[in-house]
């Protein structure tokens, strides 16, 4: 796995997983846990630099 999101990119969704965890804690619907996967996800690709899509799509934001 090579790294292929810039810094930017994983602040950003760092960001966007601690809220999505937020709000999949607070939901009282089947939503919740939809939220929570797709946290985990932007977590995972946030700490480890590596997006599977952008990688199946040939893109990097990382210079």
């Amino acid at each position: 796995m090579t790294v292929n999101e810039s810094t930017a990119d994983r602040v950003i969704r760092f960001i966007l997983a601690l809220l999505l965890f937020y709000f999949g804690a607070q939901a009282a619907s089947p939503w919740n846990w939809v939220l929570i996967v797709v946290g985990v996800v932007l977590l995972f690709t946030a700490l480890t630099g590596f997006c599977a899509l952008y990688k199946l799509l040939g893109i990097s934001t990382k210079r």
